[in-house]
């Protein structure tokens, strides 16, 4: 995958993107490789039958492993292509399409509370550069306020001092930090940023 530029998704202008990115993780699914880490630690932390906001949900891998476990799900993300393959290679969880920085969850219908939120896959380096403290916000906005926002990506495409400024703004904290989803003991030469974040 590209590293991102800060200039937001690129199957947005590149659909080819979004169907590489699509068949990419089918492969995976289908030479039977691991893709339910990140599912395991929100699983972990979260009561059976928990509501799950998957934000920027790509082609589903993470809710539907979420909902697998007996969880209720939404998964939103910009790209209409990829809700159309979550849709396709995932029933069960409510897909729509939405954009972080605008979400808005009421008038999608979803105004209850989640108890939990999850950005994986890079989605915080896929976002427009200089959104994410709104997009941050707009997800924690639908997060209950005992509940908690997991997010996790690859250090080396958004800085953290960029990271822990827009969880700032966003009015979230970070409660813990790990190197891996796993929970690999975090370190500052780690590649790998998995955060807590909670209501500050």
């Amino acid at each position: 995958m590209p590293t991102s530029d800060g200039a937001g998704w690129p199957g947005l202008t590149r659909p080819e993107h979004s169907q590489w990115y699509i068949e990419r993780f089918r492969a995976m699914a289908a030479a039977g490789k691991d893709l339910a880490g990140e599912a395991r630690l929100v699983d972990a932390m979260v009561d059976r039958g928990a509501r799950i906001l998957d934000a920027g949900c790509g082609p589903g891998r993470v809710g539907a492993e979420l909902h697998a476990r007996g969880h209720r799900v939404v998964g939103v993300d910009v790209d209409p292509l990829l809700i159309d393959a979550a849709l396709q290679d995932h029933p069960g969880p409510r897909w729509l399409v939405a954009d972080l920085a605008t979400l808005d969850l009421e008038a999608l219908g979803e105004g209850e509370p989640f108890d939990a939120a999850v950005l994986a896959g890079n989605v915080m380096p896929f976002l427009v550069r200089g959104t994410e403290s709104a997009a941050l916000r707009r997800v924690a906005a639908g997060v209950s306020p005992d509940g908690f926002v997991v997010v996790g990506y690859q250090a080396a495409r958004l800085p953290l001092p960029v990271f822990d400024t827009a969880v700032a703004e966003a009015g979230l904290r970070v409660e813990h930090r790990f190197a891996t989803w796993q929970l690999g003991a975090w370190h500052e030469d780690a590649d790998f940023a998995v955060s807590v974040l909670r209501h500050a």
